[in-house]
């Protein structure tokens, strides 16, 4: 099983565009990423987003290229200090799924999947950056990409 976390691509700031939504580089990284995964031929069968604007931006894009067998939709529970322990006990249904949301979120989903700890961060993610994470006998990171090397 696997599933494809994504924090959505920088926003443009609070003060230019009260809905946040993505910046020109923002789009620029997310449409890169979402290429080289597309290239790669990543195998997402759904798009999940938190519903915020820059979210749904960044899961369309990565839609446009990764043509996942079920559409793009919103779900409940992926802003930014929301419970990653109720996303825990959800992904046993959703085999190669890509979840698009916000810091801490995905940093805390990831930690607690992998190291058992929410707070353990097992992983840095960047703005428009895949984490794919695998569960065999546990969960581990299988594989990111990220728009820099930093």
């Amino acid at each position: 099983m696997q599933i494809y976390l994504v924090q959505h691509g920088i926003s443009n700031p609070k003060d230019q565009d009260p809905e946040q939504g993505l910046s020109p580089e923002g789009e620029k990284d997310a449409r890169r990423i979402a290429e080289t995964a597309g290239n790669y031929q990543i195998p997402v069968q759904g798009i999940l987003h938190s519903g915020k604007k820059r979210a749904e931006q960044t899961a369309r894009i990565m839609s446009e290229t990764l043509n996942p067998e079920i559409s793009v939709e919103t779900a409940p529970g992926l802003g930014p200090l929301d419970d990653v322990q109720a996303w825990k006990e959800k992904l046993h249904e959703l085999d190669r799924f890509m979840l698009v949301g916000h810091l801490p979120f995905m940093q805390r989903l990831a930690s607690l999947l992998v190291a058992g700890d929410q707070e353990n961060r097992v992983i840095k993610f960047q703005n428009a950056g895949i984490v794919c994470l695998e569960q065999e006998q546990g969960w581990h990171v299988k594989w990111a990409l990220m728009p820099d090397i930093d």
